[in-house]
């Protein structure tokens, strides 16, 4: 009769159970594994043949066969070994484990079996316990991350041994050299804040603005005005992340291998900021087994394009539908890989090939400027909310200048618009800020007197604004609202949307020539 123990694999962001199946019959002495493994997963033989062999016992001299279930799902990683090992052991008669069926074994064995760490932890935890497994043994590097799970007891250990010590009731308890109860630790306090950035006053506003309501938005300005500097510390205003989109994040990195070394819990807000030669695979994501990209990296947090009108057309292109479904699937050919990209789009460009205009430093013509903007396609500047042009500071003038305030008093004016958003859309499933409203939510909650109606007509008439862009200003003035505290949305809120497109505005002055 084959041994099975249970193990875990990921697909996505998503774990699922994995049965190892073990069967020993006679014959020449080898090692199939089968199910459709990687190249990782067949090089498990070697190591768990060391393994094994270190730990005391000898590998069975018969023909071994191992397969991994469901057979029709590709399986990567080398996390198996450990279920392998137990498997092995258990169908040899070497050590006997009374249930089981209730493990749950997650781990990669070094040649002198030790545990080591392994990547997914968390999803395959949760996968284990969805399926009812009560005890899941990890490695003791992986055993913070594991506990994070609530309903299944986590056993963390340092080596095979300690696993099989433990399995025939030798020892009692984690074997581990970490606390038990320790499942967080506290990242380094954080050195950015709103209070070192002076004499952009009005770029803070609009940054507030688009971090009350999650929207996307653009600054072009010259070098060294500071739009990188405010970028980098709009995720120090944003409202802390629920215990529920901290185990997204979590997940996510995992995954990807990427937590950072000894935390179990991704806390803040990511703050992803790739450079403009990126590939478009490691943007979006994708690979031969399908991993998260940078947009999906970003998740609930903020994705920081520097240098936007360098980055290629096509990659930019591909943003077009994370930013819109808040989604990225990616097709193989063993599947469909989902991977949530739900951040806000904060980007930064040159306006203009030499950076320096309207100055006079600016040799550029308007073909040439029309030109450089032109590499930025329509639909995604149509998906960017505010555009605001950054006027260059005198360092010299502003010295003396009184701080900024600082990013807690500014997180706290965006968590009270943010918090009559969440009430507003309570019953809505998915919705938790104003960027994200439907069709049907934009009529709903953004209706307008006839004023404002008229003066949103007649702008859109001049400058020629798609029905995705007039969406984009009525969210923002219900934004505009929300900042307020008002419940309808006014005609200086509409007044004052119309100023966030001035990117718009500045192209419509230039005449080109061809």
């Amino acid at each position: 009769m084959a041994t099975v123990v249970r193990s875990f694999a990921t697909q996505g962001i998503d774990g699922y159970p994995v049965d190892i199946e073990i069967k020993m019959l006679e014959g020449q002495p080898s090692i199939s594994i089968i199910g459709l493994g990687d190249q990782a997963v067949k090089e498990a033989a070697e190591r768990i043949q060391a393994a094994i062999d270190e730990s005391g016992y000898v590998f069975p001299k018969k023909r071994v066969i191992i397969s991994l279930a469901p057979g029709d799902k590709k399986k990567s990683g080398s996390h198996f070994d450990l279920a392998m090992a137990v498997g092995v052991l258990c169908q040899n008669g070497d050590i006997g484990v009374k249930k089981l069926p209730d493990y749950g074994f997650i781990g990669e064995l070094s040649l002198d079996g030790r545990l080591r760490a392994c990547r997914g932890i968390l999803p395959m935890i949760i996968a284990g316990q969805k399926r009812g497994i009560k005890k899941i043994i990890v490695s003791e590097a992986n055993f913070k991350e594991a506990s994070l799970v609530h309903g299944v007891e986590i056993l963390g250990f340092y080596d095979l041994t300690g696993v099989i010590r433990y399995l025939e009731g030798k020892t009692t308890g984690i074997e581990t050299h970490m606390e038990e109860n320790e499942k967080i630790l506290e990242e380094s306090e954080r050195i950015l804040d709103f209070k070192d950035v002076k004499g952009q006053d009005e770029l803070i506003e609009a940054v507030v603005f688009a971090a009350a309501g999650g929207h996307n938005m653009l600054m072009v300005g010259e070098p060294g005005c500071g739009k990188t500097m405010i970028a980098q510390r709009i995720p120090t205003i944003l409202p802390e992340m629920t215990e529920e989109e901290c185990l997204e994040v979590t997940k996510i990195y995992s995954i990807s291998g990427l937590l950072p070394n000894g935390h179990a819990l991704m806390k803040y807000r990511p703050f992803r900021a790739p450079h403009h030669n990126a590939s478009l695979n490691a943007l979006i994501g994708g690979g031969a087994n399908a991993m998260p990209g940078e947009v999906s990296l970003a998740h609930n947090g903020v994705l920081f394009l520097d240098e936007l009108a360098e980055f290629s057309r096509r990659t930019l292109d591909a943003l077009r539908q994370p930013i819109e479904d808040k989604k990225v699937s990616i097709s193989r050919v063993n599947g469909t890989h989902t991977f949530p990209s739900n951040f806000m789009f904060i980007t930064a460009m040159n306006p203009c090939p030499c950076g320096y205009y309207p100055s006079a430093k600016c040799k550029c013509t308007d073909y040439e400027i029309v030109k450089y903007r032109g590499k930025i396609s329509g639909p995604i500047m149509d998906r960017i909310d505010i555009q605001k042009e950054v006027h260059p500071v005198d360092f010299f003038a502003i010295a003396d200048q009184k701080p900024c305030c600082s990013s807690e008093e500014l997180r706290l004016k965006v968590k009270k618009a943010r918090k009559i958003q969440q009430e507003r859309y309570a019953q809505e499933s998915g919705i938790n800020c104003n960027a994200q409203m439907t069709t049907e939510m934009i009529q709903k909650y953004c209706a307008l007197d006839p004023d404002s109606l008229n003066i949103l007509r007649e702008t859109s008439e001049k400058y020629g604004y798609s029905a995705r862009v007039i969406h984009k200003l009525l969210r923002l003035a219900r934004t505009s609202a929300d900042l307020d505290g008002e419940e309808k949305i006014r005609q200086k809120d509409i007044e004052k949307v119309l100023t966030c497109r001035e990117l718009d505005k500045s192209n419509s002055k230039m005449v080109v020539v061809k």
